[in-house]
């Protein structure tokens, strides 16, 4: 086994503390990885503050993972010592169900797929994530970083990026194609810069002004504010997708009104509150209110690999570990231009 020294929430909505952990000894398939970096997510948040349900503590959260392989299982065949290697969202799933096989083991229906931190392994083991130095995971749920991203700029994409990069692939954004990023945050500007790299005319909306030269310095050619109502008037029937990353409740039905007959609005953000929508805000153009949930492996590695072909990764901050608990109340605020990044060297410290 390896003792990781790690962060942990050790009870609901409590600060996280300085801990150690272990990690399982290798089996025939794992790899070894010693953490460089890790990405703070507002699913982090939303999890250990018991947000999105009632958690099991301790947690270590993270699932914006970049390191370096420094051992692997007799069995492993992708990866050797000195990759450099990610670990996103998941870390197993049934690996045998229609979902699984078709490359798409998020959506895993045999017992759904295995996060990171704070879920079980099929033996029991409770998984705990990216906030530590060193994490343990089967070589078929590791990615492979592309010489061309630095490592602190990959791992936010192994969350951020795949998010954003699976719907605008899935619902086909690229030339001739009007898509609208609704919110330029740690999600949203990921959005913009894959978007604008598949070649759609990107549009940024956020609630004011104030990041306006950001998102077009990102790659959006248009920014308009949410909070005027000007907007909706304006934008009526422009977009062909519209993807909203926003974790706070909206009006589904002014979003709607923004699409195109046979538009789609996709949700990557996750409010804790229901949302209430008018079916005739649908019906009247034959639009689609979807959602979508990170990515699988293999789209995992292709947003990757598209990343490092188009010169990019994520905006970040980087922190040291005795930062995590600001840096929380700073993505609450909305206060981070646009990943905080753990520098995972300041653990070892």
């Amino acid at each position: 086994m390896t003792t990781a020294t790690a962060y942990a929430a050790p009870a609901a909505k409590a600060p996280l503390e300085r801990t150690t952990i272990e990690r399982r000894a290798l089996r025939e398939h794992d790899v070894l990885i010693e953490i460089a970096y890790a990405g703070i997510c507002h699913s982090d948040i939303h999890t250990v503050r018991e947000e999105w349900g009632q958690a099991a503590f301790p947690i270590v959260p993270g699932h914006e993972i970049a390191g370096v392989v420094t051992e692997v299982g007799p069995g492993v065949t992708k990866y050797t010592v000195g990759d450099r290697v990610g670990v996103g969202c998941m870390v197993d799933s049934c690996r045998k169900c229609e979902q699984c096989l078709a490359g798409l083991e998020q959506f895993c229906t045999d017992g759904g797929m295995t996060g990171t931190y704070n879920d079980k392994l099929r033996d029991g083991e409770v998984t705990q994530g990216g906030y530590s130095t060193h994490i343990v995971v089967d070589e078929n749920y590791v990615l492979r970083i592309p010489d061309g991203l630095s490592l602190d700029v990959a791992a936010p994409l192994l969350c951020a990026g795949i998010t954003l990069y699976s719907p605008l692939t899935h619902w086909n954004a690229g030339p001739g194609k009007k898509v609208a990023i609704v919110g330029v945050g740690g999600l949203g500007h990921m959005g913009i810069k894959i978007a604008h790299a598949k070649g759609a005319e990107v549009t940024a909306l956020s609630q004011s002004m104030r990041k306006k030269d950001d998102a077009l310095r990102l790659g959006a050619d248009h920014y308009y504010a949410t909070g005027d109502p000007e907007t909706f008037t304006k934008l009526a029937g422009t977009f062909d997708l519209i993807v909203s990353t926003v974790s706070a409740v909206v009006d589904l039905n002014a979003y709607l009104s923004l699409l195109k007959p046979d538009g789609v609005l996709a949700n990557v953000g996750a409010p804790e509150d229901a949302s209430s929508l008018h079916l005739f805000s649908l019906i009247m153009g034959r639009k689609t209110l979807a959602g979508s949930l990170i990515g699988g492996i293999k789209e995992t590695q292709e947003m990757l690999d598209f990343c490092a072909e188009h010169g990019f990764g994520a905006e970040i901050e980087v922190i040291n570990a005795d930062q995590i608990n600001e840096a929380y109340e700073r993505v609450v605020a909305s206060d981070v231009r646009y990943r905080f990044v753990i520098d995972i060297a300041s653990l070892r410290d």
